[in-house]
């Protein structure tokens, strides 16, 4: 599955069970792979995974899916944060690995902004963090 599509479908969910309404009946279908092979013959999803870019991406999902399981306080502030930073974690890391094998120079550009601006924000949640510590 697309990571940023598993990483948004994970945060619409999230809203919808927040907000109290019904969850959705359904997850839409992953984008079907297009990856070619140096020969240009479509490949096939096994040789996809094997590829060392696959591979560090399912890392950072894996990673990122891994601290967003962290157990709910029922603070709402506490609780968006501690998801947060997770998630934007996940999103440097998935940037990065843009940046070790991408070769679109705007998609470059652009890791490189989302490594900036959530290299930030973690760091503002960070410190919302230290200023409020979770009591129970």
């Amino acid at each position: 599955m697309n990571i940023h599509f598993h990483a948004a479908l994970f945060a619409a969910s999230t809203l919808v069970a927040a907000s109290g309404l019904p969850a959705l009946a359904q997850q839409p279908a992953a984008p079907p792979a297009i990856n070619h092979s140096a020969h240009g013959a479509p490949m096939s999803q096994t040789e996809a995974d094997a590829m060392p870019s696959s591979k560090a991406f399912k890392a950072a999902d894996d990673k990122m899916m891994q601290g967003m399981m962290a157990p709910r306080t029922g603070n709402a502030d506490q609780d968006f944060v501690a998801s947060m930073i997770p998630h934007h974690q996940g999103a440097i890391d998935m940037a990065k690995v843009e940046l070790q094998y991408g070769k679109d120079p705007m998609l470059r550009k652009l890791a490189q902004g989302i490594i900036a601006a959530q290299e930030k924000e973690i760091a503002e949640m960070r410190a919302w963090q230290k200023k409020h510590p979770i009591s129970r």
